[in-house]
């Protein structure tokens, strides 16, 4: 089952894959495109997880792996 941890390396994946630089709302539709499942088995977590995307982007910005490029994040 997914957990609040999860959502770093999905976000990281997500705007990686977006080359380098996403918006939250691509970096959402990413995750959910490639996560469903895994999100809707997940308990709580189901309905908290785009606020705690939200967090895992913060924990990746104060671990030097992400910074913000105007309304979008970007890989450092």
């Amino acid at each position: 089952m997914a957990d609040r941890n999860d959502l770093q390396e999905w976000v990281y994946e997500a705007v990686k894959s977006n080359g380098g630089t996403a918006s939250v709302v691509e970096v959402a539709k990413h995750i959910w495109d490639q996560h469903e499942d895994e999100l809707k088995a997940s308990g709580d977590l189901f309905y908290t997880w785009q606020y705690d995307m939200r967090w895992a982007a913060d924990k990746l910005r104060k671990a030097n792996r992400f910074a913000l490029s105007g309304r979008k994040w970007a890989l450092r």
